[in-house]
Parts: structure tokens; sequence; C-alpha cells
């Protein structure tokens, strides 16, 4: 059964990754394991593979720092057959009062966005699903009228064209990337109006540029892109979410005036993604 919020049901609100975060979902990953490597990082790690109970546990203290943070907490139920469930960012997307539900981009994580739908029908919510294949969260970035969305393995020209329709009002901008990473969020990821982590080979240099147009970008190590560097979770404030592992952006943030808040997914991370895949906003104050 879904846990119920402690909101009421319409309140639902996104226009940026970094505005206060007030409502977020998640899924405790039960049933996390690399059965398939389906990127660079799940093949480094896919003979030692994941302990579920670490993974669980450093999960619930994601959860208890989200909610000392101001966020309410909704924790979608984990189904054995969906072994990437941990990562809810990619089964949707809120931009302003609509929740966006993604066209899954590989057979193996069809069908855990119907957990997402199922959940937005129960609350009366308002959605929208993309029906052009495909389309995953971890590809979207959202900077008020301007959506970043990466042409990745799990998201289309054709998909982002769909979303461009929905949007008629908002700067839908695709971004093509190095074809070995998965999700744009694992390479780019704004973390306020004006300031944005890269990791800049993955991007040609006219993307970096016109990255450069709109935002200050600090730069993230190859050793630490690994490490999910980029895929930190803005809580509001200038309260960022980062790996403890990830000592040189962690740095580079703090120069930059953000309050680092260091915590251990390391298990989890093993899977390919960090604290921006484990959550998707629901609302941002």
């Amino acid at each position: 059964m879904l846990m119920e919020s402690k909101e009421s049901n319409e309140s639902i609100f996104c226009e940026s990754e970094s505005d206060i975060l007030t409502r977020v979902m998640v899924c405790p990953p039960a049933f996390m394991k690399i059965e398939e490597a389906i990127n660079e990082t799940q093949k480094h790690f896919l003979d030692e593979n994941i302990d579920q109970e670490k993974a669980m546990e450093q999960h619930k203290k994601f959860i208890q720092t989200l909610h000392y943070y101001g966020a309410d907490v909704i924790q979608l139920p984990p189904i054995k057959r969906f072994p990437e469930q941990v990562f809810t960012r990619d089964i949707g997307f809120t931009i302003g009062d609509t929740v966006y539900v993604s066209h899954m981009g590989t057979e193996m994580r069809s069908g855990e966005e119907m957990v997402l739908v199922d959940w937005l029908n129960e609350m009366g919510i308002n959605h929208d699903k993309i029906d052009t294949h495909a389309i995953e969260g971890g590809d979207v970035i959202i900077d008020g009228s301007t959506i970043w969305v990466g042409i990745s393995q799990r998201t289309t020209i054709e998909a982002i064209a769909e979303l461009q329709q929905k949007l008629p009002t908002h700067d839908v901008i695709a971004v093509p990337f190095d074809s070995q990473y998965l999700h744009l969020d694992c390479l780019f990821n704004v973390i306020s109006s004006t300031e944005a982590l890269i990791y800049l080979k993955a991007f040609s240099k006219e993307t970096i540029e016109q990255f450069a147009s709109h935002y200050s970008l600090i730069e993230v190590n190859e050793d630490e892109q690994f490490t999910m560097g980029p895929n930190v979770l803005s809580l509001g404030d200038k309260n960022v979410l980062s790996l403890p592992v990830n000592i040189e952006l962690n740095e580079r943030l703090r120069k930059a005036g953000y309050h680092v808040i260091e915590l251990d997914i390391s298990e989890i991370i093993k899977s390919g993604g960090s604290f921006r895949c484990c959550s998707l906003p629901i609302k941002r104050a």
C-alpha cells in the first residue's frame, strides 16, 4: 500500500531544481540488485553487486535527512520485479502543476511508472503521460521556462518534441552528450538560477558554450563523475546533498557558498545513481 502524504492532494508545483524541496517521492531499495549491467558504474560493480541490507539502511538515513530539512516524503512500495525502483527520478517529472509520467526507455524498467500513476490517481493529482518512446526523468532538468532534456539511451528526440508540444510556453532544449553515459543528470545539474555542475568531457564545445551562456559552470573531475558527483540534490536555500567521497567537488561547492550535507549512499550508487536519481520532487516552494 502507498504511504500517504501529510500534505493536501493538490499540493504539487515545481519550476526549478533548487527551490526549497517540500514534497518528494522515493522508493526503498528493498529488491535492489544489478541483474544486467546497463551503465559503466554497474559494469564495475557487477561481480560485487549490492548489499541490500546496507542499501536499505543508507536509504533510511537519506529519508531522515529529507525530513530534517522539511520535506514531506512519499514512499512508493518496492516491487520485487523492479530492481531499479529506488531511482524514482526516472519515472516522472513535475513541471508547474503537472506531473509528467515518463515512457521508460528499457524493458527492465517498464511498468515502474504505473506505480506512480496509481498514486497520482489515488490522490487526484494532475498528470500527463508522455506517449512517445522514450523519455526518463534523469534526462530532464528544469530551470523556470527553460527545460534541458538529454538525448540519451533512454530519451529520444521524438519524445522531447512531444514534451515541447505539451509545454508551448517553455523552451525545451535537446542536449546531446556522450552515449556511454546513461542520463543527463549524471553529467550536468542546475543547482541555482546562475550555477550548474558539469562534467565537461561528455559534451561538445557548442553544448558547453550553450550552458555557459546561462550559468557559471562548476566542473566535476573524471573520478568524481564516476562516483556520481554531478548528481547532487538541492534542498533549497543553497543546501545540497552530496556524497562524502566527492571531496574536490564538495570543496568547490562550499567555496561557492553552498552548505554541503555529506551523506553516504555508496551502496546505492553502485547501480549508477545518487541523490537526484533517488528523488522525484513533487513540490518546491
